[in-house]
């Protein structure tokens, strides 16, 4: 691992960003916030031990751990992508506007750049939504990772057909689903919806979650299957200062339960075109 700055100058970066991945970017130098992806990845889910010679996408990049991972693991190209400011993100007409006001202070992409920086990569980020994929913009992909952003859209099912339609290869999903809907309706798709002051929309099932990759014209090849994403320190100290509930709005990215117990429940599943 290469390190382009000294580890005080980049402990003091981290320390002054809000962030949502847990990124080692020094020797006992790394973030560790809101979400443990850090933890995800070797014990939880099959994602590819090797990326050598597929061109690869990460769908709503954030500070980028799975772009950086994707070209750790040798992919000959990574292109990450997000929407440049929370203006962009599918809000409900409902929304207080006190919410909206507090995250838009917030800078986008800061942590991807730190990262980027310190890990001298090559990831080519791109402001752009998911709603706006488009293979003559940026061409196909043999890998694509979509996580933890279904939940946040209005039009999941769209926005999974423009995935479709830039993925020549393995698609994998990692979303917030339902527990309890997935127990009392296994087989059957079903999701909750939310929509209420903050952009969570739906909360499918397992169930559901499968039937909404397939509606996108993909064909399942592993899973769905629950896992559990573990938290980092920054959403354990939330909840247990501030009694967060639904509809509190978490430090960084929402994540799949805010204020909700310290392991959240989440789908897995691969697609393939």
């Amino acid at each position: 691992m290469v390190i382009a700055q000294s580890d005080e100058d980049l402990r003091q970066a981290i320390s002054s960003t809000s962030w949502y991945h847990t990124l080692e970017l020094a020797p006992r130098c790394n973030d560790a916030r809101l979400v443990r992806y850090n933890v995800v990845v070797p014990a939880m889910l099959s994602f590819p031990t090797t990326l050598a010679g597929r061109r690869c996408l990460d769908i709503a990049t954030f500070d980028g751990f799975w772009a950086f991972e994707m070209e750790r693991r040798g992919a000959t190209e990574v292109i990450a992508i997000d929407v440049p400011h929370p203006a962009q993100w599918d809000w409900p007409i409902n929304s207080p506007p006190a919410v909206f006001e507090e995250v838009s202070r917030r800078r986008p992409g800061l942590g991807f750049e730190i990262a980027h920086r310190t890990l001298q990569s090559e990831v080519q980020r791109l402001e752009l939504s998911v709603y706006d994929l488009d293979p003559a913009r940026v061409g196909t992909f043999d890998f694509v990772y979509l996580g933890s952003l279904l939940l946040h859209l209005r039009d999941p099912v769209r926005a999974l057909e423009k995935v479709r339609s830039v993925c020549r290869g393995d698609l994998m999903v990692v979303d917030a689903v339902d527990l309890a809907l997935s127990m009392l309706s296994p087989r059957r798709p079903v999701a909750e919806l939310d929509g209420r002051g903050r952009p969570w929309w739906w909360k499918p099932n397992l169930a559901g979650l499968k039937r909404l990759v397939e509606a996108a014209n993909f064909t399942t090849t592993d899973g769905p299957r629950l896992l559990w994403m573990p938290p980092g320190p920054d959403q354990v100290r939330g909840a247990l200062s501030s009694g967060a509930s639904h509809g509190g709005w978490p430090p960084g990215r929402p994540l799949h339960l805010e204020g909700g117990p310290p392991r959240s429940p989440a789908g897995a599943i691969g697609g393939l075109t």
